[in-house]
């Protein structure tokens, strides 16, 4: 099956490591950029059930009125999408975030948190996000503040970096043990690399002898 932004896993447990993982098999010579364009963003929102078919319909729209508005929108994005990925990507591994990247985040997080709406629900009220209009970076609000409120969470110590393709996810496992976003795709490839390596290596001792 090719993965395309519709149909790959989703496998980081929160939002916004999801979209970091949008490069399939990231820091592998395998790795392959999914949000290829603006309906390839589209499709991934929809994946997430960030966009309903209505909202992506007309973002669609205006995407083929402003094409290069549409452009800019994923330039963006995928500037939004490196920047969490190297700041959760840092703290996967015990450092501190770049303060560039952090900026980048905050200033994300100023623009989508304007959005945010108190509205009337079935218990009272919730959450939700302003409909007045179909900004080209409307499915950019939700990642953002789920980036912010990971950051500000007690599962943050969770996070951690695939050992075989670089995914980000939360650990949350029973012991927190896992080193693999999926052991059935990166753990299994890992142990028959390892397999393969050691008959390799009992082969060559043999003819060596």
């Amino acid at each position: 099956m090719v993965i395309h932004a519709g149909n790959v896993a989703l496998l980081g447990g929160e939002l916004c490591l999801d979209f970091a993982n949008t490069v399939d098999y990231r820091d592998t010579d395998l790795a392959r950029e999914l949000l290829v364009d603006y309906p390839a963003l589209v499709l991934w929102s929809q994946h997430l059930d960030i966009l309903t078919d209505g909202q992506a319909k007309r973002l669609l729209q205006l995407a083929q009125q402003s094409p290069t508005e549409a452009a800019h929108a994923l330039e963006d994005a995928i500037v939004l999408r490196e920047a969490i990925c190297r700041i959760f990507t840092a703290i996967a591994k015990g450092r501190s975030p770049d303060t560039g990247d952090v900026r980048i985040l905050n200033d994300a997080v100023s623009r989508a948190f304007a959005q945010l709406r108190v509205v009337p629900s079935a218990g009272g009220f919730a959450w939700d996000w302003a409909e007045d209009d179909q900004p080209l970076k409307r499915m950019l609000w939700p990642v953002v503040r789920s980036a912010a409120e990971l950051l500000t969470s007690d599962e943050l110590s969770l996070v951690k970096q695939c050992a075989g393709c670089g995914w980000l996810f939360v650990d949350r496992s029973r012991n927190h043990s896992r080193r693999w976003c999926d052991m059935r795709f990166c753990g299994n490839r890992a142990k028959a690399r390892r397999f393969y390596a050691r008959q390799r290596s009992l082969d060559l001792q043999a003819t060596d002898g």
